[in-house]
């Protein structure tokens, strides 16, 4: 194993808040965090983040600590401020003058009819970057929609293309809008705070998860943009090539991508089965598609022969791209990720990184994910509030 990376520290000195709830603005907050930026994350006292109720584990959901939470936020620091109340509003603003970045998101207008816009708080920090994620955007005749992950996966036309003509539309597995509309806000903000250090000034960054979904969406988008062909589900078949997709080996399911003409070749040798390439049905690409399922059955009748760890083998070392179907605790067990120090461990809680290392360098988090709250007294006290102005502010439930 190699010898572990210190811990990546991009955004030293960066101070970040983060206002969001659940996935889509903690991800983007926790990938900054993990590059060393001072993450301050805002909740409600009456509870904090809703995430901190969810997950597997109901012991830990009571303790506010639950798995969805303890997934996105490790490295940040935790305050509670009520932005209903008066005091709460005037501590909050206080607060925005010592930072960098904001990340909200509520639905459109909600800190705007709060009084704490991004039209009203640069002029307290002209340098302040505000980053604002939705479901649909800041405009647009959906903008005022709640949405959810799932929301966004059956209107970006996600759903439309997964599974097979026999149960699609079909959810994506994990809240892969929400992931994608994090990663988006977080790379805009560091494109943001790298225009700062020219021009000075702050930004208003509009992160749309549907947007954002549709964007990386890549080549079901432009095939109807460009050639007007719309995306068809296939299942775990790949409408680019063929063979590409999965197939059923011994012992479990093994996905292979012979995506070139030399794959096929070396595919067709490494199954003994080199026929097949004297077969107009599948001498090249175009063919290969029409007959997917003539060439498919072939090839899996050979599968069986072998476990699928046999076949991953031996068609890597072909030059075949292939890989067996994992379940997340195999793959979570599997040397690669431990080689890679993707899973963090931090007092106890295991929380997997960014997934990009520098070369001297690993993003990190540097504590655990905070108790609700836990960071008030340091925080507060740092701009400069004094015990008994603290008292006061817990007695009115400002904090």
């Amino acid at each position: 194993m190699s010898h572990p990376l210190p811990p990546a520290r991009q955004l030293e000195g960066v101070r970040v808040l983060d206002l969001t709830n659940i996935l889509s603005g903690p991800y983007a907050a926790f990938q900054l965090a993990l590059l060393g930026a001072e993450v301050i994350k805002v909740e409600r006292p009456d509870g904090g983040d809703l995430a901190r109720k969810l997950g597997a584990d109901p012991a830990l959901n009571e303790r506010l600590m639950g798995t969805s939470f303890l997934a996105q936020n490790a490295g940040k620091k935790s305050v509670t401020i009520d932005l209903k109340t008066t005091e709460g509003r005037a501590l909050f603003r206080k607060l925005v003058a010592s930072a960098d970045v904001l990340i909200e998101n509520f639905r459109p207008g909600v800190m705007d009819r709060l009084g704490l816009g991004y039209a009203e708080l640069k002029h307290d920090n002209p340098r302040l970057i505000y980053c604002a994620v939705s479901g649909f955007g800041q405009e647009g005749p959906l903008s005022g929609n709640p949405a959810y992950d799932q929301i966004i996966q059956g209107y970006s036309g996600v759903m439309s293309v997964t599974g097979d003509a026999a149960t699609a539309p079909l959810r994506v597995g994990y809240p892969l809008c929400d992931t994608l509309g994090g990663l988006l806000a977080a790379f805009a903000i560091s494109s943001a705070l790298f225009a700062r250090e020219s021009s000075g000034e702050g930004a208003f960054i509009d992160v749309s998860m549907l947007d954002a979904t549709i964007s990386a969406m890549g080549w079901a988008v432009s095939n109807y943009l460009i050639a007007n062909v719309e995306a068809k589900p296939i299942g775990n078949q790949n409408m680019t090539a063929a063979p590409s997709g999965a197939f059923t080996a011994a012992d479990g399911q093994i996905n292979v991508a012979a995506n070139k003409q030399e794959q096929f070749a070396a595919l067709c040798r490494a199954m003994d089965l080199p026929d097949l390439l004297e077969d107009p049905r599948f001498a090249e690409r175009e063919a290969r598609k029409r007959h997917r399922g003539e060439l498919n059955a072939v090839l899996n009748a050979v599968f069986l022969t072998r476990t699928a760890a046999e076949w991953e083998d031996l068609l890597n070392r072909a030059n075949v791209p292939a890989g067996r179907i994992l379940t997340v605790p195999q793959v979570l067990a599997h040397p690669q990720i431990a080689e890679r120090e993707l899973i963090q461990d931090i007092d106890g809680i295991r929380v997997a990184r960014s997934g990009f290392r520098f070369a001297d360098a690993q993003p990190s988090a540097a504590c655990a994910p905070p108790e609700l709250g836990q960071h008030n007294a340091e925080v507060f006290a740092g701009l400069g509030l004094a015990e008994a102005e603290l008292a006061q502010l817990q007695d009115c439930g400002a904090i």
